[in-house]
């Protein structure tokens, strides 16, 4: 689980805009950018390259 203070300090990697938990607390969205930031074991994979586009990915 992502602490609170980790989530207000992490911005999108590539607008520098703020991300949120998914309802299943299973990623980080960037609504500027439409990017789905996985997390995978706790962390979160902030790599642009490694982002899918909300329109492909499931958000919940």
């Amino acid at each position: 689980m992502i602490s609170e203070e980790l989530l207000d300090i992490l911005a999108c990697p590539k607008c520098k805009g703020p991300v949120h938990l998914t309802e299943r607390k299973d990623g980080l969205v960037c609504e500027a950018c439409r990017l789905l930031y996985e997390i995978r074991d706790d962390i979160p994979i902030m790599l642009i390259d490694e982002a899918k586009a909300l329109d492909s990915a499931a958000q919940d």
